[in-house]
C-alpha cells in the first residue's frame, strides 16, 4: 500500500468556496505519468500539481487536468507555493519551480502577503474567424485574437463590456471542435481593468474558474489596447477570482491569494 499527502487549496481568492480549487501532491520522486493522470482524474479538479525536491528552495513541478498534462498552470502553481510556504514551513523568500515546457518559474511574497508569480509572455499570432467563435459562445465578439505558445494556443474573444462576458451561453462541444486548446472571453471591466472567462473542454475543463496562465495572453492584449502595464483583473466565473497583473517586458507577473481547504492522504 502506498500513501501520499494531498492538499486542496482555493487559489486567487482570500476566502473558501471561491477562486479556483487545485490539488497539490508532494512527492519524493516522480510517479509514472499514468498514475499521476489517474490521481488527477480521481480528484476531478481542473488541475492537480505534483512536485519533487530539486535543490535548495527549488522543486520540479508538473500539472495534470483530469484528461491531460498541461504546459503551464497558474492557479496550481499558486496553490503549490502556498502549501510549501504556509503548510510545510518553507522559509525561502523566493521559490523556484523547474518545469518541462516553460522553464523556471519563480514565486515570491509581496509586502501585503500576495503570492507573486512570474510567467512567460505569450506571443500574439494574428486573428481568427469570428463567426465560429460566436456560434460556440452564444454571442458575437468584436474580434478574435490568437496567442500561441508550443502546446497551448489560445483564442481571445474580445467583447464590448463585462455583461457580454458574464452572459455567455457556451456550447462546450462546439468550443472543443475549434482549433485552439482553449477560448478566453474578455472585456473591459466595470470595477477592474478587464474581466475574463476561460473554456478548455479539449483539456477536460469545460470552464476553468480562475486561470493564471490565461493572463499570459490577456495582459499583453490589454497592455497594447489600454497603453498601460499594471492591471487589476477578475475572472467572472461562478466562483470568481481576483488577480493583480503586470507586463514586465517578456514576463507577465501574476499575483494572487490562496486559502487552504483540505489536508488528506491518498491511499493506493
Amino acid at each position: 500500500m502506498t500513501t501520499l499527502p494531498i492538499y486542496q487549496v482555493d487559489a486567487f481568492t482570500d476566502r473558501l468556496f471561491s477562486g479556483n480549487p487545485a490539488a497539490v501532491v508532494p512527492l519524493e520522486s516522480w510517479l509514472p505519468d499514468e498514475t499521476m493522470l489517474q490521481i488527477a482524474a480521481e480528484n476531478n479538479l481542473s488541475e492537480t500539481a505534483f512536485f519533487v525536491p530539486a535543490g535548495e528552495a527549488r522543486w520540479e513541478l508538473r500539472w495534470f487536468t483530469p484528461a491531460i498534462e498541461v504546459p503551464l498552470c497558474g492557479h496550481a502553481t499558486l496553490a503549490t507555493a502556498f502549501v510549501l510556504s504556509n503548510v510545510l514551513g518553507e522559509a525561502a523568500g523566493t521559490l523556484t519551480f523547474s518545469t518541462r515546457m516553460v522553464g523556471d518559474l519563480t514565486v515570491s511574497r509581496s509586502d501585503d502577503g500576495w503570492l507573486v508569480m512570474r510567467f512567460p509572455r505569450r506571443a500574439r499570432n494574428g486573428t481568427a474567424a469570428i463567426e465560429p467563435v460566436a456560434a460556440a459562445l452564444g454571442r458575437r465578439p468584436d474580434e478574435v485574437v490568437e496567442f500561441a505558445t508550443p502546446g497551448d494556443t489560445s483564442w481571445l474573444a474580445v467583447f464590448a463590456d463585462e455583461a457580454d462576458v458574464m452572459g455567455l451561453s457556451p456550447d462546450f462541444r462546439a468550443i472543443a471542435a475549434l482549433a485552439p486548446l482553449n477560448v478566453i472571453a474578455t472585456a473591459p471591466g466595470l470595477a477592474v481593468d478587464f474581466v475574463s472567462r476561460m473554456f478548455a473542454p479539449k483539456a477536460g475543463i469545460d470552464e476553468d474558474p480562475v486561470t493564471g496562465s490565461a493572463h499570459c495572453s490577456l495582459v499583453p492584449y490589454w497592455a497594447e489596447r489600454l497603453g498601460k502595464s499594471d492591471f487589476v483583473a477578475r475572472q467572472v466565473s461562478a466562483r470568481g477570482g481576483d488577480l493583480r497583473c503586470t507586463l514586465d517586458g517578456e514576463t507577465v507577473v501574476v499575483s494572487g491569494q490562496a486559502v487552504l481547504y483540505l489536508k488528506g492522504e491518498i491511499v493506493f
